[in-house]
């Protein structure tokens, strides 16, 4: 069985930020890997547990400094990955991204394309959706279970809906967005940050995908922030003492003077 789990790199979303020109920084805070796509990359791990036959391939676009990610996805227990890195591949959107993707997944051969739901960066959930729809593949988002049937050839697929689950049985190949739920990702233990260390991270530029400039529209297909600003500082909260009725005039009146809101 061949899996191919799509990781991208983010900030930690605990680490305190700064914007400067329109861009988010945290000096001095390590990059992570986006937390969804920790549990995409369990599952591939457990399944090649059980399927001890399964390779593992990372996909991951982005600068050199995507590499410390890559190491750690590896060291969980991918076999190798394939890092995307090309200045023109810079600001772009999901859709072509997703072309990207898919332009180098016509070529090789796999069975299951795992996704992290979303990233916590910009929260568009859109690469892994894009991705299934250029390869022609059916998929499933917000995967909370997976369960295979003995020849690994169809999957018992359990997906989060609003107010309850929602139960899918399909045929490989497929790809699926993962949840926080559908596992608990592990830390890479010693061995598995030394076996890292070996394996095979093949990088890739547009040129050597054989990609024209324009392809896809990529420079049509690029995100530009307009503005970005830190939101505004809470308030600390207003005690109100006295009687009911002073309590309520003087609810009233901080919000209508003071919020603006009546």
């Amino acid at each position: 069985m061949k899996i191919i789990v799509c990781v991208k790199q983010v900030l930690d979303t605990a680490a305190p930020i700064q914007v400067e020109g329109n861009r988010v920084v945290s000096p001095g805070s390590p990059r992570i890997i986006n937390p969804y796509d920790e549990f995409a990359i369990e599952e591939a791990v457990r399944i090649k547990e059980k399927k001890p036959d399964t390779e593992i391939t990372l996909l991951s676009l982005g600068p050199e400094s995507f590499k410390d990610s890559i190491k750690k996805a590896l060291a969980m227990g991918a076999d190798k990955a394939v890092h995307f890195m090309d200045p023109k591949f810079d600001g772009l959107d999901s859709y072509a991204l997703a072309g990207i993707f898919s332009h180098y997944l016509e070529k090789v051969p796999f069975d299951l394309i795992l996704c992290g739901r979303q990233a916590v960066d910009v929260d568009m959930a859109q690469t892994g959706p894009v991705l299934a729809t250029f390869l022609d593949l059916p998929f499933v988002t917000v995967v909370t279970g997976v369960e295979f049937s003995k020849d690994f050839k169809q999957a018992k697929i359990t997906r989060q809906v609003e107010g309850g689950t929602e139960i899918l049985e399909l045929k490989l190949p497929l790809l699926l967005t993962c949840q926080k739920g559908l596992n608990e990702p592990r830390l890479p233990s010693l061995k598995g940050i030394m076996a890292a260390k070996k394996k095979e991270i093949l990088t890739l530029s547009c040129a050597d995908l054989g990609m024209e400039e324009g392809f896809f529209s990529m420079d049509d297909n690029r995100i530009v922030e307009a503005n970005l600003s830190l939101p505004l500082e809470r308030k600390k909260g207003i005690i109100l003492k006295g009687s009911e009725e002073e309590i309520s005039s003087d609810l009233v009146r901080l919000l209508r003077e003071e919020e603006k809101i009546i």
